[in-house]
């Protein structure tokens, strides 16, 4: 039988937000935006199985939220590492290694992923092995040596980036490196193809104050 997962990483700490309090846990329209990113999977799907990857320091905190606004979605817990490609390994290793289905890997602060757009992922990964959601370049690219970039050839990469679970195990067995700048270029460094879908412009990454006065438009607009 065929199983879908979701890794959801949250392991910010907040310095880019200028706050003590790590941006996953602040408040948007009243709710924190992990639990917002973890309801909306759970909303794409009942039966998808939730693993999600906390620093362990945050953990204690993260259950005193989830008591105060009565969160009770199920999910599994697993341990942040030292980066993104330990964190993601930590939480693959919550999945049998003889797991048969589809695993997507998407970060906790990005609440605004479309429902449609994570289908669109699962699918794809179904279909072709490793599938990832992007979005055009609409502003001029300008290259650090002063000369401009065609922007049609560039495409803004989002989460959840979505994948044949044995696909995804095989690439996290090889060592880490610098290169590993998401999980896609994991894959492809283990010589994997990636498919691209359609991504949504509201599927933001929410890391400065700037973005959480975004944030709070596109809540108001969904």
């Amino acid at each position: 039988m065929m199983t879908d997962y979701v890794i959801i990483v949250a392991g910010g700490r907040g310095l880019r937000m200028g706050s003590d309090v790590p941006k996953q846990f602040l408040p948007i329209g009243g709710r924190p935006v992990l639990m917002r990113t973890i309801e909306r999977f759970r909303e794409y799907s009942e039966r998808l199985k939730i693993i999600l990857v906390l620093p362990k320091e945050q953990q204690d905190y993260w259950k005193q939220l989830c008591k105060e606004y009565g969160f009770n979605i199920d999910y599994q817990l697993a341990n942040g590492g030292e980066t993104r490609f330990h964190s993601v390994s930590n939480g693959l290793a919550l999945i049998a290694d003889d797991e048969a289905g589809t695993v997507a890997i998407h970060d906790g602060v990005r609440p605004f992923v479309s429902l449609s757009v994570i289908g669109s992922c699962y699918d794809a990964a179904k279909t072709y092995g490793a599938a990832i959601p992007v979005t055009p370049v609409v502003e001029t690219l300008r290259h650090v040596n002063g000369s401009t970039v065609p922007r049609n050839d560039y495409r803004l990469v989002q989460t959840p980036q979505t994948f044949d679970i044995q696909l995804l195990k095989k690439s996290y067995r090889q060592p880490y490196c610098d290169a590993f700048t998401d999980d896609a270029s994991v894959a492809e460094h283990a010589g994997y193809k990636i498919h691209t879908v359609e991504g949504n412009r509201e599927n933001i990454k929410i890391t400065t104050p700037f973005d959480m006065i975004v944030g709070e438009g596109v809540l108001n607009s969904f």
